[in-house]
């Protein structure tokens, strides 16, 4: 791409979120931003994506995270994506949809369901993967293609199918040593790309070995939060 069309394209879209940090890069030709979207230093996002919130939502990302084409992110109350997670081409997260189970009503005339997803972390959302309300994926977790993400998914944990569900751990089990064994001589031979930010990478995937799900804690934070303040809010009324 022409160096001066790329400069012009992400200085048109850059002055489409509430806030950016340093170094973030938007050569796509059409990047749709409504609402509240904050962005941390060097996200990326390619052509076709959309970003969007509704009343108080709020999309955040954090440092050197991005989409692809065709990603789609939507937002009544909060999507949270961590530093350096990326998601893959034709990707939706939405932490709203409608209530169907429990009533025979047109899904048109039902409540919305509306809970926060937090992202952590190192994470990778492959292509075609839709991720649900309330989800809360840890650290390092890796999402197959074509994946209906509904539950909770654990640190460094690789899930996959629709309804999504565990499928291997990265570094634990049978299936991570026959992987090692199979893909082992690569690291050897070409070792990690070491690029900017290393450090921070490095650090950010060695927290996923404690086993904590830090985006679940975090959701359950922004719930109680956002409770207490409804609360306070109705006794002031």
């Amino acid at each position: 791409m022409n160096p001066l069309l790329r400069t012009w394209r992400t200085w048109i879209h850059g002055r489409k979120f509430v806030s950016k940090g340093a170094h973030c890069r938007f050569p796509a030709k059409y990047l749709e931003v409504d609402g509240h979207v904050e962005l941390g230093d060097d996200c990326r996002f390619r052509n076709n994506v959309i970003l969007r919130t509704k009343g108080d939502g709020k999309i955040i990302f954090g440092t050197r995270s991005g989409c692809s084409y065709f990603c789609f992110l939507e937002a009544t109350k909060l999507i949270k994506i961590g530093d350096f997670t990326g998601l893959a081409e034709f990707s939706v997260v939405r932490d709203t949809n409608h209530l169907v189970l429990g009533t025979a009503a047109h899904w048109r005339l039902t409540p919305y369901i509306a809970e926060p997803i937090v992202i952590g972390n190192c994470v990778l959302i492959t292509s075609r993967v839709y991720i649900g309300p309330g989800v809360a994926i840890g650290d390092g977790a890796v999402i197959a293609p074509n994946s209906v993400v509904t539950k909770d998914v654990g640190p460094l944990e690789v899930w996959g199918g629709n309804p999504a569900r565990k499928l291997a751990h990265r570094t634990e089990g049978l299936v991570a040593r026959m992987m090692q064994r199979k893909y082992g001589q690569l690291l050897e031979e070409f070792g990690l790309h070491r690029e900017r930010y290393f450090e921070d990478m490095e650090r950010a995937s060695e927290q996923a070995t404690d086993g904590i799900n830090r985006a679940a804690l975090e959701r359950d934070q922004y719930k109680a939060e956002t409770a207490d303040s409804k609360t306070s809010q109705d006794i002031e009324d």
